[in-house]
């Protein structure tokens, strides 16, 4: 089983990088996890990781990329909610790496 060793601390995760134990995320790991994945955290970076940590905790589900991009447009509105801006964050898919970053399952529905 693949792991990810952050602070001395080692992490299992499956064989794409996603934390096995979501209970193991903290923010140190998921700057790890977004070194990895080639991307710089920024204040947008995070809002989106939070965004769907929060919803994993009401849903119990990592949403796919149609589903997170309604959520943040509710949430944050036009500007933030559609495809172009998650993927200028995200460029290997917002809801497969942000979910990676944010300690989440991969997402149903993601290749």
């Amino acid at each position: 089983m693949p792991e990810l060793e952050v602070n001395g601390k080692t992490y299992q995760t499956d064989e794409e990088g996603y934390l096995i134990n979501l209970g193991d995320w903290n923010e140190d790991v998921a700057k790890v996890l977004a070194e990895g994945e080639k991307v710089e955290m920024s204040d947008n970076h995070w809002e989106v990781v939070n965004f769907l940590r929060e919803y994993y905790n009401d849903f119990q589900i990592a949403p796919a990329v149609r589903v997170l991009t309604k959520a943040i447009g509710k949430k944050f509105g036009p500007d933030k909610g559609n495809s172009k801006y998650l993927y200028e964050l995200f460029p290997y898919g917002p809801a497969k790496q942000a979910c990676k970053i944010a300690g989440l399952p991969k997402p149903t529905g993601c290749i």
